[in-house]
């Protein structure tokens, strides 16, 4: 079957999906996104990437393309119309379509979205997890805004690359303080050697990962201690375990930093468990802002 797109009010083959050279996502990166996981059908933690959604239009002043009920009607059709049982659906809101000029249009442009949807590998990513990743460093050298969820992705884009070549799975990015923010694509955690699970505490320098944001409260719910703080790279090649978080790889322990073996060089059980919790509620259509164990 070939794949359906959406853009600007119209569904239509992906491949004959067309937006216009005067777009602001093209033109500046002037746009922001989301991606959402979808398993069994079902599209996971819809409201809280919706909600983070919302902030990242408000924080670019960019206004809603459409009501918040419109656009779930749009995203479920998407994910029926491409039968997409696991997979990602990606949403993208630019600014709109204008003449290239650097300040904002006046008048303001309609807001343009734009949804692809296509099949994600669970056997794949599942076999990666019980594996294990490796994880290269590299300095941070994302704008000062990377809280927001824009399509400005190039330093992301090059960070990745960067650890393909070093035949990493992903790159933690480091701060002037040698401290890790975050992934090029994932939230960064470790686990310390007393048992607590350690991530960076949101603020400009990190995006609100929806994922990371489930994974605490489950950990919270299973008697973990959770310390939202800044960690060296040296303090995570000491840690118990590591492992990533995000709406593309779930939970997923690394093995490795810098070609270091982290713990005992295997995917440890608290990464494990996380990832068994979170995907045994997410499967069963549990409402991860409140499951319980």
């Amino acid at each position: 079957m070939s794949r359906i797109a959406y853009v600007d009010g119209r569904y239509g083959p992906h491949q004959q999906a067309r937006v216009s050279i005067d777009d602001r996502a093209y033109v500046f990166a002037d746009g922001v996104y989301e991606v959402a996981a979808v398993l069994g059908g079902r599209l996971i933690d819809l409201e809280p990437h919706l909600d983070r959604l919302d902030r990242s239009l408000a924080e670019m002043r960019i206004a809603r393309p459409m009501s918040r009920p419109a656009l779930v009607l749009v995203m479920r059709e998407l994910v029926r119309r491409n039968r997409l049982k696991n997979g990602l659906l990606y949403l993208q809101v630019s600014r709109g379509v204008a003449r290239r000029e650097h300040a904002f249009p006046v008048p303001a442009p309609r807001p343009v979205l734009v949804m692809t949807a296509r099949p994600f590998d669970l056997a794949a990513a599942e076999r990666r997890a019980g594996q294990g990743v490796s994880v290269l460093t590299l300095p941070d050298i994302r704008w000062g805004r990377p809280d927001i969820k824009t399509v400005c992705l190039l330093p992301n884009v090059l960070a990745k690359q960067a650890a393909r070549e070093a035949g990493a799975y992903e790159a933690w990015l480091v701060d002037a303080g040698g401290c890790v923010t975050e992934g090029s694509s994932t939230n960064a955690w470790i686990v310390d050697g007393e048992g607590r699970l350690v991530t960076r505490a949101l603020s400009q320098a990190i995006l609100p990962g929806v994922t990371r944001g489930s994974i605490a409260r489950i950990a919270a719910q299973s008697g973990l201690v959770v310390v939202e703080r800044p960690f060296t790279v040296a303090e995570a090649i000491a840690a118990r375990e590591a492992f990533v978080t995000s709406a593309t790889s779930f939970v997923t322990p690394v093995i490795s930093i810098d070609g270091q073996k982290i713990g005992s060089g295997v995917p440890g059980p608290v990464a494990l468990g996380l990832r068994r919790h979170y995907m045994t509620a997410v499967s069963a259509g549990a409402d991860t802002t409140r499951v319980e164990f």
